[in-house]
């Protein structure tokens, strides 16, 4: 069986996690411990912060 491989690295989960107050949870309990709810959090976390990020560089 192939593992799929994750988008984000662990250090962008991690910071993201700690923006939204649950990365002592992940750290007791594993990713596996968050909520879906938190999961999607994370996601729409990530994609605001790509945004932002693309929308720095059409401006240079």
């Amino acid at each position: 069986m192939s593992r799929r491989r994750g988008v984000m690295s662990e250090q962008f989960k991690a910071e993201i996690a700690k923006d939204l107050g649950i990365y002592e949870k992940v750290q007791r309990e594993g990713w596996g411990g968050i909520t879906t709810k938190d999961a999607g959090n994370m996601v729409k976390r990530a994609i605001q912060i790509a945004e932002q990020a693309a929308a720095k560089g059409t401006q240079q």
